[in-house]
């Protein structure tokens, strides 16, 4: 189990080195660019069976137990050392990064983004991929900072060279942004390692902050807290989110939404809360407030964008609809109980899921018609997707109420436990101030819903007229790709249990500052 989290996290790194070698002469298949796309879904491909290996092997009856750990000093006058380990609360965030990037890597190689070699796409993704997945497999936070700095190049990379319109400034938005967050972060997280005499996670969340005051954590979570939320994103430090999502090329889009944007709200569950609890304590009731505040404006944004004559771009308008819908993974961090928590990360593993799916449908979408423009699509009367590309339209309205939370589907219980969770606050929070705060995130459901049954209205339905020319349904490669979205989505829907009884013992630790 040990090497197995290894390799998951290493194996990318060195599949991306191999990706820039010349491929042997009897792998070049019809021609080197074919190789490398190829060797990109064996690696993709192997990282997944790996990690689905490491997930049978797991102690599910023990999941808040840090498992298949190594633990090498590497830098001992710092005592910042190699520390990697698995419990309740990673598993599910290193399952859905490796599925979601062997599916990026294997649409890529039916339908590669317009752009420079195949070679530096590859090597940019498996580097992205090992940031990733080295994010929530780490337990020391220099590590931590420096895996969760991994991801920004390649990402950067992909938006710049492999993106569409207006690429070169959505890339610079997206590494300036990131980059002044992190510069801030790392300074909390310094302190808190200076502060406590180590920089192992394991070790601090034990400690639950007692040997920190109260200054140095209230001091530590906000610098820590800035680099998160731009990374989760938060209100107001998401705009550069939107541009980055319609520049961005499909994989590269459903990549960071699916995978990048946990990171920030991981970094809250595993650093802020165990580690600093009586600063998080302070600032929890004005993260809730810019939680919410996320919703109804990412809600209202997405309502602007969808409406007739508004000239919305979808990419846009789901980029957009990721800003509320990360408000309520906040919003259940910031009420610190096990039931908001639980609620925040199942709904982080279902917007991956679901936000994954819409944006390889929009993809879809915006090749065959040639624009994302929702005015543009939609015409006079409608884009009539139900008659011209049946399946391709039953998807998008699959994926679109999803999203809005019907019960039955992912979406749903992740944004019921984190209102649960606003509705009983831990002790030393307001219950008036945060029974407020559930009541506004309760709109905000009804405004998602509305504008994502507008978004299907437009896009699905309408006339189909004789000048309406048909268009390709759902191509083979395609039906691979999003069928396990699909499916997943239903089974947790249907099965929250599966998820929930990783992360809940986990969560009931973490909160007791590392008793079970």
């Amino acid at each position: 189990m040990r090497v197995l989290l290894a390799l998951i996290v290493v194996g990318p790194l060195v599949g991306a080195a191999a990706a820039l070698l010349p491929a042997p002469p009897g792998l070049k298949g019809k021609s080197p660019e074919q190789a490398v796309l190829r060797h990109g879904v064996t690696v993709t491909g192997a990282v997944l069976l790996a990690a689905i290996a490491l997930a049978l092997g797991f102690d599910h009856d023990h999941p808040s137990k840090m498992q298949a750990t190594t633990d090498i000093s590497w830098i001992p006058a710092l005592d910042v050392r190699i520390h990697l380990g698995v419990d309740g609360i990673s598993l599910p965030l290193l399952l859905l990064t490796t599925l979601l990037t062997f599916l990026c890597a294997l649409h890529s190689y039916f339908k590669m983004p317009p752009g420079p070699s195949p070679k530096a796409f590859v090597a940019l993704l498996l580097v992205l991929e090992s940031g990733t997945l080295a994010t929530f497999a780490v337990l020391d936070l220099v590590l931590f900072f420096l895996a969760f700095e991994t991801v920004l190049i390649p990402m950067y990379f992909l938006i710049a060279r492999w993106g569409g319109d207006g690429r070169a400034a959505a890339a610079w938005k997206f590494i300036l942004y990131t980059l002044l967050g992190s510069v801030i972060m790392l300074l909390g997280l310094l302190l808190i390692g200076l502060k406590a005499g180590t920089f192992d996670m394991v070790a601090l969340a034990t400690d639950n902050g007692r040997g920190l005051s109260t200054s140095v954590q209230l001091t530590a979570v906000i610098a820590i807290g800035i680099g998160l939320a731009v990374k989760t994103p938060m209100w107001p430090l998401h705009s550069w989110l939107p541009a980055a999502h319609t520049a961005a090329p499909t994989v590269g889009s459903v990549l960071l939404a699916g995978v990048l944007l946990k990171m920030g709200t991981y970094g809250f569950v595993r650093v802020v809360l165990p580690i600093a609890p009586d600063g998080m304590r302070e600032l929890a009731p004005y993260l809730a407030a810019f939680a919410v505040v996320g919703i109804i404006y990412g809600s209202l944004a997405c309502l602007a964008l969808a409406g007739r004559g508004a000239g919305g771009d979808l990419k846009r308008l789901i980029a957009y609809s990721s800003v509320g819908h990360m408000g309520f993974v906040l919003l259940g961090i910031a009420s610190m109980t096990p039931t908001g928590v639980n609620g925040a990360l199942f709904a982080n593993i279902a917007h991956g899921l679901i936000t994954g799916l819409l944006f390889f449908l929009v993809g879809a979408i915006k090749e065959r018609y040639g624009t994302a423009d929702l005015d543009t699509l939609a015409g006079a009367t409608g884009a009539a997707l139900y008659g011209r590309a049946p399946r391709i339209g039953g998807l998008l309205a699959f994926a679109a109420v999803a999203s809005l939370g019907l019960p039955g589907l992912a979406g749903f219980w992740g944004e019921m436990l984190t209102m649960f969770g606003a509705f009983d606050p831990a002790d030393g929070l307001s219950r008036p101030a945060f029974l407020t705060f559930m009541a506004i995130a309760g709109l905000g459901t009804l405004l998602t819903a509305a504008y994502m049954l507008i978004v299907v209205r437009r896009v699905c339905m309408g006339e189909r007229g004789e000048e309406l020319l048909e268009i390709a349904d759902v191509q083979r490669y395609e039906a691979v790709t999003w069928t396990p979205l699909v499916a997943l989505t239903v089974l947790a829907g249907l099965w929250p249990a599966v998820l929930l009884g990783l992360t809940d013992p986990a969560v009931q630790k973490l909160l007791a500052g590392g008793k079970s």
